[in-house]
């Protein structure tokens, strides 16, 4: 590998971005380049096959466009592609190069945010389908109980600009009693969806005092950073020039709108042609 390519992060739509800030926050002097397949959003309803398709071929598109390191800021794709990508298609499509997901960062660090080992996830009803998230959680803390909670009209009232309205604070007040009468214990929340952070204000007021809200954003950034200082192979792969692309598969007029709200900046983007 002696030319360097753009860190490539990947997403079904715009939820991915709130993770990019914080990723290019953390790592300014990157090149990036931004994925949103938006066409084809939301992936938390479709089926395994399907999301492992779709996020191959945005894999592939990744590659094709010099990305030596590829994040899948999607949870659903994280939870239901990831794994098949790795052992199955890298060793023949590329075995230089890497993808990495959301989930793992998180769950390996879940022991920091809760003292009574009982934690809650809000996520999609895909990625709680999937069982990602209590699977990795059991492999490095086996004595945390957890209790998933899909949220599948959260993302729908984000993307439609009903963050303050009384929409979301009816659906949201509706899951977080939902999850706590299954559990009073819980401790710790964690954000299982990358869309959620806008709405972590609105979910803080109708959580106990003492209650941690666990996103992964700053978590995935601090672990991208950690990745490339243990893997410098890699890290020499990454350029250096603080670029920022972004991609979609759908209209670019709309997804810029939209995506100034994920990304908390003016965004313009390209299509991204397949």
């Amino acid at each position: 590998m002696t030319e360097r390519g753009p860190i490539g992060v990947f997403d079904s739509g715009y939820g991915g971005l709130t993770v990019f800030g914080e990723i290019a926050s953390r790592l300014p002097e990157y090149d990036f380049l931004y994925l949103g397949d938006n066409a084809r959003t939301p992936y938390g309803t479709r089926s395994f096959t399907a999301v492992y398709h779709y996020t191959l071929e945005a894999v592939r598109w990744l590659f094709a466009h010099d990305c030596r390191l590829v994040v899948l800021a999607c949870n659903t794709a994280s939870a239901k592609a990831l794994r098949t990508i790795q052992q199955k298609d890298l060793p023949m499509l590329a075995p230089e190069r890497r993808v990495l997901g959301v989930i793992r960062p998180v769950t390996e660090r879940l022991g920091e945010f809760t003292r009574t080992r009982h934690v809650g996830l809000f996520a999609t009803a895909g990625t709680v389908r999937s069982g990602s998230y209590v699977i990795e959680i059991r492999k490095f803390f086996p004595d945390v109980t957890v209790h998933a909670e899909a949220c599948p009209l959260w993302v729908p009232l984000i993307e439609n600009g009903e963050l303050d309205g009384p929409g979301a604070e009816y659906f949201v007040r509706k899951h977080v009693e939902r999850l706590l009468a299954r559990d009073p214990r819980i401790d710790a929340v964690i954000l299982g969806c990358t869309h959620y952070p806008l709405l972590a204000g609105v979910i803080a007021r109708f959580l106990p005092p003492g209650v941690r809200l666990i996103s992964q954003g700053p978590i995935v950034a601090e672990a991208l950073a950690d990745y490339l200082r243990r893997h410098p192979e890699i890290d020499a792969a990454c350029g250096r020039g603080g670029r920022r692309e972004f991609f979609t598969t759908d209209d670019t007029a709309d997804f810029d709108r939209l995506a100034a709200l994920f990304y908390g900046q003016p965004v313009h983007s390209a299509p991204a042609g397949f």
